[in-house]
Order: structure tokens, then C-alpha cells, then sequence
């Protein structure tokens, strides 16, 4: 079953147990799949990596509008942005603690043979590649610039 699909039986079900903050969040993932789906340079397809990046970019939004509201102290709409980022996260691919990360990293810096901070990108590429959808890359950024340095 594809994620569109299973996103639209996860909205008969949130339906169904009237579960409206759950229901909201569903229903923004299949928007955001159904737009890139329908693009006009798009098969009418999306690839699996490709559905990762939209979940990941509809979290990340989540938690930078919850972290504005509890700046602005809107703790009951921090707390709704978060809710949704839960449920969205549930369709993503199980996150790497930080020591695995720390570990894939230290692998990746032995096998390309990097140095210092000059080589960053080179390993950033390796580690986005091989963490994608696993981990942040706000995460992998960190624990590279602190490795290299």
C-alpha cells in the first residue's frame, strides 16, 4: 500500500473516532502529496525518497510554528503544532538516535578520508545521502561541523 493510500484510510479512520487534530494533520499530508503529485512536470507519481522529503518538510514546519508560539507564549497553539507533528512523523521512517548518527558519521569521515572543515561538503553529501529521511540535517550538519573541527 502506498502512503497515499494509507494516508486516506488513516482520514476514515480519524473520521470515524472524530479525532480532528489528527484528521487536520492527515489531511494537509495528502494535499501536500496530491500538489506534487499533480505538478506539471510530474508522471502522476511520486517517489518513495521524495514522499519522505514532503513529510519531513511538513514536520520541520510544525516545529518552527510551535517554537514561534511558545516564544509568543501561545502554549495551547505550540502544543496543537506539535500534536501534528507527532502524527505526521508516524509515516516517516524510524529517526536514528544521536549516538547512531554520531557512529554513520565517524564511519563516513574514515572512508573519505576527511580532514577538517574544508572537506564538510564532501562528507555532508555522503552523510545527507546515506541518513536521508533517518535523520534531520540540521542534526547531521551539527555533528559533522563537530567532528571536523
Amino acid at each position: 500500500m502506498g502512503l497515499l493510500e494509507n494516508i486516506s484510510s488513516s482520514i476514515v479512520k480519524a473520521m470515524k473516532n472524530k479525532n480532528n487534530d489528527e484528521l487536520e494533520s492527515l489531511r494537509a499530508i495528502k494535499s501536500a502529496l496530491l500538489l506534487v503529485k499533480t505538478q506539471k512536470n510530474s508522471r502522476g507519481e511520486i517517489a518513495e525518497a521524495d514522499e519522505i522529503k514532503i513529510l519531513q518538510k511538513l514536520v520541520k514546519q510544525r516545529k518552527e510554528s510551535a517554537e514561534i508560539y511558545s516564544n509568543q507564549d501561545r502554549l495551547e497553539l505550540a502544543e496543537l503544532e506539535l500534536s501534528q507533528a507527532k502524527v505526521i512523523e508516524k509515516f516517516l521512517p524510524k529517526q536514528l538516535d544521536h549516538d547512531e548518527i554520531e557512529k554513520i558519521i565517524s564511519e563516513i569521515i574514515d572512508q573519505s578520508g576527511a580532514l577538517g572543515m574544508k572537506d564538510m561538503g564532501k562528507v555532508m553529501g555522503i552523510a545527507s545521502s546515506r541518513l536521508s529521511g533517518k535523520a534531520d540535517g540540521k542534526t547531521i550538519s551539527n555533528i559533522v561541523r563537530s567532528k571536523l573541527s
